[in-house]
């Protein structure tokens, strides 16, 4: 992949990347806790998100290597737990919001795809649904510190509850290891991997594989 197109994919992820955070945000403030709108972190400006790593080097070495996966992140929008509105699913809802929005995005431009009303920028279109795609899912991974984790707890029957967020929160404290480790995870999967959220994201835009 030539410079341009691995910016200009990179900038996509950007984008995404920061819209699943502002939407972390905005679920808690409407649960009760306002700490990301007190930290001006319910917006769109990117200069307020961009994390140099996370969201412009990381992505760049991914596609400039032909990496068969492709990920990014803005900086996490803060919430405090302990001030959003008491139940069981308040934490789930915060945490599965960001994936929603990227499941969201996969499926607004899958239609602009597959209604044909810009067919010049069908390709472009596609990139973001494979690239929503894949955040989606892979935020969804029930490894702390990703999203899943905190959506699978409030899932669980209650017998299994307690363990469970008693790991989570001990995986917490060293995120780095359930981040390598899930990572490991997808670079064994590999091509398979690839495979699948390409076949997900071409079932949703309607493009014959």
């Amino acid at each position: 992949m030539d410079l341009v197109s691995a910016i200009f994919l990179v900038a996509i992820i950007i984008f995404s990347a920061i819209i699943h955070e502002v939407t972390h945000g905005y679920a808690a403030d409407r649960l009760g806790d306002h700490t990301a709108r007190y930290a001006g972190r319910l917006t769109l400006n990117p200069l307020s998100h961009i994390d140099p790593f996370g969201s412009v080097l990381l992505p760049l070495i991914l596609v400039m290597t032909g990496s068969p996966i492709f990920f990014g992140y803005a900086k996490p929008v803060p919430y405090n737990p302990y001030n959003l509105r008491p139940g069981r699913f308040s934490e789930a809802i915060v945490a599965g919001a960001g994936p929603a929005s990227n499941a969201i995005l996969a499926i607004l431009f899958s239609i602009l795809i597959r209604s044909n009303l810009l067919p010049s920028l069908a390709q472009i279109f596609f990139l973001i649904v494979v690239v929503n795609v894949m955040l989606c899912l892979f935020n969804l991974v029930p490894i702390p510190p990703l999203d899943g984790s905190k959506v699978l707890e409030a899932l669980l029957p209650r017998s299994m509850q307690y363990g469970y967020a008693k790991w989570r929160r001990s995986m917490e404290m060293n995120p780095f290891i359930g981040m390598l480790l899930v990572v490991v995870l997808v670079l064994v999967l590999g091509d398979t991997y690839s495979n699948f959220i390409y076949s997900i994201a071409s079932a949703l835009a309607g493009i014959s594989g």
